[in-house]
């Protein structure tokens, strides 16, 4: 119930970013009735490119997932506040109420995923748009319910878990420096890649090496961005450059992950461009595989937009301070320009090394 009337008592910005999270969780809950239907017409012979569709459609999932938790993050709601202790809200109380506020947005999204997809199969009030959708979704052959509310709720408790487990209280010396991650990221990296080479075209080991690449991506993107700054701020620098590149540094473990995940999404898009321009197309989830993607760049983009958010509430009390310092307005703006151009410059550059490794493992 407080979960419940936090969702409600929230402001406007804070109730758009979590519609975002539940449209996110309505496109990758579609997408997974699809290939529940699409399994189910296929049958035990076509088990293989199940398995790989439905690794497949775990990818948007997994985006979706992320939104969530970056949403959570910036929830005022989920802040430590003085007082809230004496009424039974501490840290972990607060991880737990994210986590369930999560699990709203994302059951919402579940929901309207299955209202929309039996509309579309003339299941609840006629076959809509002239039956456009009939063939496609398989209108002719019964929904197999426990299956399909199975999978739906994949996005709400993986939400949940995942809210609960960014935002659970950790002891002051926790932290890892960010460039710890740099060698387990690549190494992960390297491992898709090879698995991309050295296994078929086609059948589960596409999407799982992709997985790998995109996992080894986000864990080394917090050193990739400490690294940015480091080289923003390299040889002499002025005002400008040396409060972009603390600034960078300082934001590398939130702003890194969510980097990597960008590089990830920039590598498969030119990756995808490169098959196709060889008469090689990527075409996974068939006619849903452009919407499948273009589902996982906006999350990507949102994702990364919405930790830049949570990094400007954290670094607002130093910003304060530069300011009373004398600090001028533009400099602080022209930093803010610098930090973003320096970042999306390092994911559009790994993100083009990464395809040129990609394309000759699946053309080989």
């Amino acid at each position: 119930m407080l979960a419940l009337r936090l969702v409600r008592g929230s402001r406007p910005v804070v109730q758009l970013r979590r519609l975002l999270v539940a449209a996110a969780a309505a496109g990758s809950g579609f997408l997974l009735l699809y290939v529940l239907e699409e399994a189910a017409v296929s049958g035990p012979a076509g088990s293989a490119a199940s398995s790989a569709r439905l690794l497949w459609a775990l990818v948007p999932l997994a985006a979706t997932v992320q939104l969530a938790v970056a949403v959570a993050r910036t929830d005022p709601a989920a802040r430590p506040r003085e007082g809230l202790d004496a009424a039974g809200l501490g840290p972990v109380r607060l991880a737990l109420v994210a986590a369930v506020s999560s699990a709203i947005a994302c059951a919402l999204g579940s929901a309207l995923a299955l209202a929309a997809f039996l509309h579309l199969r003339g299941d609840l009030a006629g076959l809509p748009f002239d039956g456009a959708g009939a063939g496609l979704l398989h209108a002719g052959r019964p929904l197999p319910v426990a299956a399909a509310l199975t999978l739906l709720a994949l996005a709400p408790l993986t939400a949940a878990a995942a809210t609960a487990l960014a935002l659970r209280p950790r002891p002051a010396h926790a932290g890892l420096a960010p460039q710890t991650g740099v060698p387990w990221g690549v190494g992960i990296a390297a491992c898709g890649l090879a698995v991309l080479a050295y296994s078929p075209p086609t059948g589960a080991a596409v999407p799982a090496g992709g997985m790998l690449v995109a996992a080894g991506l986000a864990l080394a993107g917090p050193g990739l961005a400490y690294a940015c700054g480091t080289l923003v701020q390299a040889l002499r620098p002025g005002l400008l450059r040396l409060l972009a590149g603390r600034g960078l540094q300082e934001d590398a473990p939130r702003l890194g992950r969510p980097l990597g995940v960008l590089a990830a999404v920039g590598a498969a898009a030119l990756t995808a461009l490169a098959l196709r321009g060889r008469g090689e197309p990527l075409a996974p989830l068939g006619p849903l595989t452009g919407p499948a993607a273009a589902l996982v760049a906006l999350c990507a983009a949102a994702t990364l937009l919405t930790s830049a958010i949570e990094s400007r509430q954290a670094r607002s009390p130093a910003r304060e301070a530069l300011a009373g310092l004398g600090t001028p307005g533009a400099v602080l703006r022209s930093a803010v320009v610098l930090r973003a151009a320096a970042l999306l410059g390092a994911a559009a550059a790994l993100g083009w090394g990464v395809a040129e490794l990609t394309v000759p493992a699946l053309t080989r």
